[in-house]
């Protein structure tokens, strides 16, 4: 069958394909109450997935002294290290993967994690194989500046204008914005809808049934 729009597909890890919105938010509140700052709210915390971790403590916490945030960052890790080998891929997310690998798509991610961190999910979770390249907030600029999408195109040969980014936040579509790109939302992860709708993505999925069914149809 023809191929119809993209050729590379790209996709944000956390709170897109790994169920981990809820894990990252209470770490960043534990981390702020080890070192008695305001706990940030559930919807403040949950804003900030997707940026790099030093974005994301400095977004979060905004009003604090910035000698607080390499203390924030050292306290989140520690959290997050001792959960998350608990976390699992959102059901379907690996039959979607190997479809649309099997189908000849380019697969990428574009993370606001470590390279480190995203490898030990990869890994555990066993997907790595599936994936052509990966790019990380420590290792590029952070969202929403275009680099990650930049580079993961000029890796792969791919045509920016074939490209599609896959995320749940507004940090995700803005990028694509920025790289020229296109933009496909998911409602299921850490940004409300409204906000996503506000970076008019082609398409807003629902479930990840929903972004697998629209993927293998218009993609």
């Amino acid at each position: 069958m023809a191929r119809k729009q993209f050729d590379l597909l790209v996709f944000d890890w956390d709170g897109t394909l790994m169920d981990s919105t809820a894990t990252i938010v209470r770490c960043i509140q534990a981390a702020a109450r080890d070192l008695g700052l305001p706990v940030p709210r559930d919807d403040k915390a949950a804003h900030v997935i997707g940026l790099g971790l030093h974005e994301a403590m400095q977004a979060v916490l905004p009003e604090i002294d910035p000698s607080w945030y390499p203390r924030m960052v050292e306290r989140y890790r520690y959290h997050f290290l001792s959960r998350d080998h608990e976390l699992v891929l959102f059901p379907g997310v690996r039959d979607m993967l190997q479809e649309l690998s099997q189908d000849g798509y380019f697969l990428a991610v574009a993370t606001g994690k470590s390279r480190v961190g995203l490898n030990r999910a990869m890994n555990d979770v066993k997907v790595l194989s599936l994936f052509d390249a990966t790019r990380c907030a420590d290792e590029t600029f952070s969202k929403p500046h275009p680099a990650m999408l930049q580079e993961l195109t000029r890796e792969l040969g791919q045509d920016m204008r074939r490209t599609v980014m896959i995320g749940d936040t507004s940090h995700d579509l803005m990028m694509a914005n920025n790289a020229g790109a296109a933009g496909v939302a998911v409602q299921y992860g850490a940004h409300p809808v409204e906000q996503l709708t506000a970076c008019n993505p082609l398409y807003s999925a629902a479930t990840v049934a929903e972004l697998h069914q629209w993927l293998s149809e218009n993609a």
